[in-house]
């Protein structure tokens, strides 16, 4: 469970009345998510609260800010969930507290109320759930284009690859015999990635829980606490990446593929150079959760409510990647 700080009943309460939320009624650790404290919240609800329209008006997600998440970042990140609210994309909206502010300082952490959004996280997708994403993707893209905030990507392919030589090959090996062998694969990356594809505020971590679906409409789409200034088929290839395998990376369902590009090309057409560079830039999306996994495995520290991730599943993606090329876009 990712519950790094454990906040008791009456801390939580306290935190709760400085929003015109309602009362604390309950408070639920959640289990997703390896960087920060999350807890589904529920409240008496008051007006001020989420969308009227929404059938969980008293709900919401309070996440503490643990690691990986600059506090300086926070007000772009929080700013980016309300632009593209505004803007009908199905993102929820920050709760700012009684004196307007978007988070709050909690035991010398940084923490913010967001509103919660129906609908439930898919564990096998569909081809035409695939296809929504591929839309919802391509219209937050444009929508996020007059977002007037901008955000370096510091996960990047050199960072990646920096923290893959960090971890040592000898901490590598005691994940799996298999994973230092990545490391010049992932220097190989780092050297070819190109820098002249279209940008604009991508979110570049768009795992399927990661989004909300009702049916096949995709409800909400959330946590953009890795969202930044960066080339939009790479976050294409993340989702990819992310939607169009078994859990283990172990096998490639091209279906899925085949309707999340179609679905975001019926919004946003691939230029030819994105279409050209699309397995490289999937090579280094695998190359970002080999790294961030590998460093969570070895730094996560003993007690803590988490559990890890495997980034040998992202190897056996990458993989994929590289032996089918232009194939897997198809």
């Amino acid at each position: 469970m990712a519950v790094y700080t454990d906040l008791g009943t009456e801390r939580l309460a306290e935190l709760i009345a400085a929003y015109d939320v309602g009362d604390l009624v309950s408070a639920k650790g959640i289990a997703e998510g390896v960087s920060n404290s999350n807890w589904l919240i529920e409240t008496s609800g008051k007006d001020g609260g989420p969308r009227k329209d929404s059938a969980q008006s008293a709900r919401f997600i309070l996440t503490m800010y643990e690691r990986r998440i600059e506090t300086a970042d926070l007000p772009f990140f929080l700013d980016l969930l309300d632009h593209l609210s505004a803007a009908d994309c199905p993102v929820p909206r920050t709760i700012h507290d009684g004196e307007g502010a978007s988070f709050r300082m909690v035991e010398g952490k940084a923490v913010a109320l967001i509103e919660f959004l129906p609908g439930v996280s898919p564990t096998a997708p569909s081809a035409a759930q695939a296809r929504a994403v591929g839309v919802a993707l391509a219209r937050m893209h444009a929508a996020a284009q007059a977002f007037p905030g901008s955000r370096v990507n510091d996960l990047g392919p050199q960072e990646n690859s920096a923290t893959l030589e960090s971890c040592g090959s000898a901490a590598l090996a005691q994940i799996d015999p298999d994973l230092p062998e990545v490391l010049p694969r992932a220097r190989a990356v780092a050297e070819a990635w190109p820098s002249d594809l279209p940008r604009s505020i991508i979110h570049s971590d768009l795992f399927p829980d990661n989004v909300l679906m009702l049916g096949d409409r995709v409800s909400g789409l959330i946590d953009f606490y890795f969202a930044c200034h960066d080339t939009m088929a790479y976050d294409l290839a993340v989702t990819h990446a992310a939607w169009c395998f078994s859990k283990d990376g172990s096998r490639f369902d091209a279906a899925l593929g085949h309707a999340l590009v179609g679905g975001y090309e019926s919004v946003r057409p691939l230029g030819p150079r994105e279409r050209d560079a699309l397995p490289l830039l999937a090579e280094g999306a695998c190359l970002r959760f080999v790294a961030s996994r590998a460093q969570d495995w070895i730094e996560t520290p003993a007690g803590a409510l988490v559990i890890r991730k495997d980034p040998m599943d992202f190897v056996r993606r990458w993989n994929t990647y590289r032996d089918l090329g232009q194939e897997a876009f198809a």
